[in-house]
């Protein structure tokens, strides 16, 4: 590593605030997606700025896609930019709006404040059942919906992915979400039959 060079430290890496607590998998499959790279703008002048940037934009808690990133807008200016796979695109859009004179909102520090993770498995239905009130099943909840509840008793925003939900929170949170996935894991494995 080049001098002068930090390394970041997520929740449940080694020396993270989470180091030790277990990522469940089974039935049940919780992974983390934290270190994935993602932008967040808000406030004023966002919209326009990335609209002018050539990102369409979806309508308020949908997600929409620009070249491969997933465009997920959470308020009229308060979009979340994800990157699983299209890393250079996110870097460019990220480059140019540093560099780009106002208005183009501000940086709402996702990246740094929001943990990422995924839920999957063959009981995820069930799972998510127990974490969260709203009525995720498909014919409810399109692939293209956002919901900005509870999960898992903790403020968050979920969506479906390829293979799950993704739930986006206060990276704060990250051990006590990752017990409370296991827990409803658990009772999940013991209620089968």
């Amino acid at each position: 590593m080049a001098a002068g060079t930090a390394t970041r430290v997520y929740p449940f890496m080694p020396g993270g605030a989470a180091d030790g607590t277990k990522l469940i998998s089974g039935a049940v499959v919780l992974s983390d997606l934290t270190d994935k790279p993602r932008f967040g703008l808000k406030g004023g002048g966002s919209a326009a700025w990335l609209a002018a940037q050539g990102v369409k934009l979806p309508a308020v808690n949908r997600i929409g896609d620009h070249r491969g990133i997933r465009v997920l807008r959470l308020g009229n200016e308060d979009i979340l930019l994800l990157a699983e796979g299209a890393e250079a695109t996110l870097a460019e859009i990220k480059n140019a709006w540093q560099a780009a004179p106002a208005p183009k909102g501000y940086s709402s520090w996702r990246e740094e404040g929001w943990a990422w993770m995924r839920l999957s498995g063959a009981r995820l239905a069930e799972a998510m059942s127990r974490l969260c009130a709203l009525d995720l099943r498909p014919q409810k909840f399109a692939d293209d919906d956002i919901a900005q509840t509870r999960v898992g008793h903790i403020e968050a925003v979920t969506f479906r992915s390829p293979t799950g939900f993704d739930i986006l929170f206060d990276i704060t949170a990250s051990a006590y979400f990752a017990r409370a996935v296991a827990a409803v894991a658990g009772h999940t494995d013991q209620h089968r039959g």
